[in-house]
């Protein structure tokens, strides 16, 4: 946490909160960073457009930004707003990205595939095969030891680092929970405090916001509201649970209870019966959410193109920002020293991130340090007998029908690929297609 200076006496001033937006449009700039309560407009980035679950601070020096169906995430120097600092290029469409807290690494969703860069080399460390549809939402814990993905395919699993970068190459990293309750696409995803006693929040289109424990991985609670959710997060405390829902609403879920009230794991959000418990002003889908760190504030984007800021306690909306699109990321974030220091640089430049695993680049041989040897004939320089002329007949005809069938199984291969790339792709478009008829909105 940075502090700035200021006052008589060498008093230290209160962190500044800012809110950090990006829209799906980048008419005016990519990314918009203002102060929380004047509303002063800070910074601006420009270059290209920022997708869902695509903003990241990397170390309190880079902004990384995953550009909206584009194969790149877009990375600039705090205050060298107007000039990228490069492009880390991928090999799909990134579909989020996170960084750890303690800026060693950089996680980015490209497809149904979770990749992860180490920072200080730019070296693709592993990528992550557990998903079945495309990844919508990382999230790393506040101490850097777990991550949690959620997908479409329902699916929110929690991973433990140690165990991802883990040496045995013969392994294949597994997560540490799968959590498969959700029965549609997951939207969101939040880590609360506590590192490896963190709770984590999860939302999805089948209405529901569950929440679980890392260090047990059990359900602690299940609340069914009546529309999707699109967004969740939590207070610093975690006494409230703030639920972006599809119809604009932003719902407030207490989940400290008075000792005379029973601990309930499923339940159902009344509007009608908790008319206090709602935040009403979007007229489109809440696509993010979140805190200050007093709780005090709430933070919501739309795809209605504002952004509003809410008093947690009154459910009053104190400013509106309007943007040129819908919004895609909106958060609230401690300004570090980098930004608020116009002369600041970064302590080390970012290395080229790698789009292949190490040592696995197109073009390069496969290092398997094994020993050839070539043991000669014990008989050089004498004739072969007609037996030998045999075995060596027989040799070459093998050989020949090895290699005939060695490449029809390589057309064979390739057949089959193509066939597999065609079924994903149908199976993706039904699994859209169904999901758009369950979600729609009753006439």
């Amino acid at each position: 946490m940075h502090f700035r200076g200021g006052g008589r006496g060498g008093k230290m001033a209160a962190p500044m909160e800012v809110a950090v937006c990006t829209d799906s449009t980048a008419q005016l700039w990519t990314c918009v960073v203002w102060e929380l309560h004047s509303g002063a407009n800070l910074l601006t980035y420009r270059g290209g457009q920022a997708g869902p679950r695509g903003l990241a601070l990397l170390n309190g020096e880079y902004l990384l930004v995953a550009q909206l169906g584009k194969n790149y995430i877009s990375v600039w120097e705090l205050q060298r707003k107007d000039q990228l600092q490069q492009k880390i290029m991928c090999p799909g469409p990134v579909t989020c990205v996170t960084t750890a807290p303690n800026g060693l690494y950089v996680l980015a969703g490209i497809g149904e595939n979770i990749y992860l860069w180490e920072v200080s080399t730019g070296n693709l460390l592993v990528i992550l095969s557990r998903h079945y549809q495309d990844v919508s939402c990382l999230k790393f814990t506040g101490d850097s030891s777990h991550f949690v993905s959620g997908s479409k395919d329902c699916l929110v699993l929690a991973w433990s680092l140690w165990s991802v970068l883990q040496v045995d190459p013969s392994r294949i990293p597994a997560p540490r929970h799968v959590w498969s309750h959700h029965t549609l696409p997951v939207t969101d995803v939040h880590c609360g405090f506590g590192g490896p006693l963190a709770r984590v929040a999860t939302a999805s289109l089948d209405q529901t916001v569950k929440l679980w424990e890392i260090s047990s991985g059990e359900l602690l609670l299940s609340v069914l509201f009546d529309v999707g959710i699109m967004a969740v997060t939590m207070d610093l405390a975690e006494h409230h649970m703030f639920c972006g829902g599809s119809d604009g609403s932003v719902f407030q879920v207490d989940l400290c209870t008075r000792p005379p009230q029973p601990v309930q794991r499923e339940r159902s959000f009344q509007p009608e019966q908790d008319p206090g418990k709602v935040f009403r002003g979007h007229r489109n889908q809440v696509t993010c959410l979140s805190v200050s760190t007093d709780g005090s504030v709430l933070l919501s984007g739309s795809h209605d193109e504002t952004v509003r800021l809410w008093d947690v306690q009154s459910k009053q909306c104190i400013r509106t920002v309007t943007l040129k699109g819908p919004v895609t990321n909106a958060a609230i974030m401690l300004a570090p020293i980098s930004m608020l220091s116009s002369d600041f640089r970064p302590s080390l430049p970012l290395p080229h991130f790698n789009k292949h695993l190490l040592g696995a680049e197109h073009g390069d041989e496969p290092r398997c340090g094994a020993l050839t040897l070539r043991l000669g004939l014990h008989q050089q320089g004498s004739e072969p007998s007609y037996l030998g002329r045999l075995e060596h007949l027989q040799a070459v005809m093998s050989s020949t029908l090895e290699k005939s069938s060695q490449d029809q199984l390589r057309v064979r291969v390739s057949e089959l690929e193509d066939e597999v790339r065609n079924l994903r792709k149908i199976n993706r478009d039904l699994f859209d297609f169904s999901t758009h008829i369950i979600t729609r909105p009753a006439k």
